[in-house]
C-alpha cells in the first residue's frame, strides 16, 4: 500500500512537472498556455530575498528566479569556517528562507542539486539534510564531487528547483 501511495505522489509530481515542462515549451514557441496565468506570471522575474545582503563578490546571477509557477534558486554556499554540518545547515536555512520570501517551501522542492568538495563528507551533509521537513517524498536529486567552488573555502554547494 505504501508503494501505490509513493507511485501516486510521484505520478502526481511527475504529471505536474511534465505540464510545467510543456508550458514552458510553449511559451519559448510563443503558444498559448492551457492553464490560464496573468502576463506577470508568464515573465522571468527575479525575486527578491528581503533582509539577506548580497553576494560577498558581485557575480552576475540572480540567487532566485521565478518563471511561472517555478522558481529556480542558484547554487547557494557557505564562506562561514565550521563543519559540513554547520555549512549544510546554513545553506539549507538560506536556500528556505528565499523560497520562503518567494512564497514557496522546502515541501514544494522538486529537485536539488548538491556539490561537495569531498565526497567523504557525503554521510555527513545527509545526516543534516534529511532532517530538513522536504514534504511527503524527498525531492529528486543529485550529489556530485566537485574539484572547487567558486569561492575556494565552501565545503558545498546547493541549488533546487521548486514550485509556487
Amino acid at each position: 500500500m505504501e508503494q501505490q501511495t509513493r507511485r501516486g505522489m510521484l505520478g502526481g509530481a511527475m504529471k505536474a512537472a511534465v505540464t510545467a515542462f510543456a508550458g514552458v515549451m510553449a511559451v519559448g514557441r510563443g503558444e498559448a498556455q492551457t492553464a490560464p496565468r496573468t502576463a506577470a506570471a508568464a515573465k522571468r522575474d527575479a525575486t527578491a530575498k528581503p533582509g539577506t545582503p548580497a553576494p560577498a563578490t558581485p557575480l552576475p546571477f540572480t540567487a532566485v528566479v521565478g518563471y511561472g509557477n517555478l522558481l529556480f534558486v542558484a547554487g547557494t554556499g557557505c564562506r562561514v569556517p565550521g563543519t559540513i554540518e554547520e555549512a549544510t545547515k546554513w545553506v539549507l536555512d538560506e536556500i528556505e528562507k528565499n523560497l520562503v520570501a518567494a512564497g514557496s517551501s522546502l515541501e514544494k522542492v522538486l529537485k536539488v542539486e548538491v556539490c561537495l568538495l569531498n565526497m567523504g563528507e557525503f554521510d555527513r551533509m545527509n545526516t543534516v539534510y534529511k532532517t530538513r521537513n522536504w514534504g511527503k517524498v524527498f525531492p529528486a536529486r543529485n550529489t556530485v564531487q566537485v574539484a572547487a567552488l567558486p569561492a575556494g573555502d565552501y565545503h558545498l554547494a546547493i541549488e533546487c528547483v521548486a514550485y509556487v
